[in-house]
Formats: structure tokens, sequence, C-alpha cells
């Protein structure tokens, strides 16, 4: 009955776990947690007991949380996948150096964030290949993937331009919430293995979402990699 009850206040209150969590002390917090564990579909553990997972952030990098962000990741062991506005990555290249320097995948998400459909393919193929020079530019190496705005692609480009378009299956839509348990618990109790999930590092709600995220999805035995590994697998 303990668990059904939080299960129910948190499908009618998203908002909900978090402010449990922030009231209880750490042993009911853990029950919380542990709750949330029998939510989502039931997956099938390899041999080793791990599940792979990718974490994606659009829109950076955001010069106050995505430093945050890398420091969290950083300190849990964590690679994500960046793909970064082309505009925001010229703004803050100390940031871009330092996502490639602590191993993280770093993608195109074109200079402008505009819909690559929109226009023309030329317009499409100088967007990417703008953010793809001022990346190389500060890493050395330029983009393999690209997460198309919208998700709004052009297959012809992918030879054209030898770059792959990465898109998602879990969307928490964190662009639209600032509530940072109603983030967690969507991800989490949509996570299934090879799944892709969708954030933000421009919003504080969905940095310590993604933290979060981590921590429960790690304790259920799943094991964050970069998109890469997930699309070549």
């Amino acid at each position: 009955m303990f668990y059904a009850g939080i299960l129910l206040m948190a499908v009618l209150f998203p908002g909900w776990v978090e402010n449990q969590e922030q009231k209880q002390g750490a042993e009911e917090r853990k029950e919380v947690r542990e709750a949330l564990k029998y939510v989502g579909d039931s997956i099938e553990a390899d041999g080793e007991g791990k599940k792979k997972i990718a974490l994606t952030f659009d829109d950076g990098p955001n010069a106050r949380w995505t430093p945050v962000l890398l420091d969290g990741l950083k300190e849990r062991g964590i690679k994500a996948t960046f793909f970064l506005i082309g505009c925001y990555a010229e703004e803050n290249p100390e940031i871009v150096k330092r996502m490639y320097e602590e191993g993280h995948l770093i993608g195109n998400h074109t200079y402008h964030h505009v819909s690559l459909t929109a226009g023309s393919e030329k317009e499409a193929e100088e967007e990417i290949a703008m953010t793809d020079h001022i990346i190389c530019e500060i890493t050395g190496e330029g983009t393999g993937y690209v997460r198309p705005p919208f998700g709004l692609w052009r297959e012809e480009l992918e030879e054209k331009m030898q770059i792959l378009p990465v898109m998602w299956n879990i969307d928490p839509l964190d662009w639209q919430s600032r509530d940072t348990g109603e983030i967690v618990f969507k991800v989490v109790t949509e996570a299934k293995e090879d799944a892709i999930i969708l954030l933000h590092d421009c919003y504080e709600s969905s940095v310590q979402a993604a933290l979060e995220i981590v921590d429960i999805l790690t304790e259920e035995g799943y094991v964050f990699v970069t998109a890469d590994e997930i699309l070549m697998d």
C-alpha cells in the first residue's frame, strides 16, 4: 500500500516526489526512490546486469549551468553527449574545450538553432558547417553527429556532409517545465535499454534533474554511455 500510494501521488501530482524528498529524511527518500524502481518497463539486463542508456543535452553551452552539469557528471564518472549551438559555442570556447577534454561527445545543433528544412539545402549546409568549424577550432576535431532542431532533418545531408542525425526516444519536455521532480519522474519511468534521453543544459531545473536521473538509474543497473555507443551497437 505504501508503494501504491506513492506511485498514485506521483502520477497525479508530478512535482510531489521532489517535494516529499525535500521534506523527508534520508531513509524515507530512499524508500521513495525504491518505489520508483517498480514503475515503467521491466528490462532484461545483460550478463553483467548493465543496461546502456544515453544522456544528451541540446542548446548549450550555457555559461551558468553547463559548468554545474559538467561538475556533477565528472563527480559521478559519467560521459554525456552535448549538441551545441554554434553561436553559443563561439561565446564559450572554454566550456567546449572542457567538454572535449573530459571525454564527452560533442555534436552539432546548427549555428542559430533553426529548422534545417525551412530554408534551402545550402542554408542548412551553412548552419551545420559554421558550427562544425567553430567546434573544430576549439577541440581540433569536427562533428560527426547532428541533433536537428525540432527533429526536422534532410536525409541528403548525411552523405553530402558525412554527418549522422541523432534523434531521441525519451523527451520529458524539460523546456516547458521548471519542475525538477516532474522531469525526473518522466525520464525514470520511461527508461529502457538503449534509450536516448533529451534534456537541455541551459536550465537549472534540467541540470538538477539530469544528476538525479543519473543517480536513480545507476542504482537500477544502467550504465550511461555517449550516444554514438548506442547508435553503433
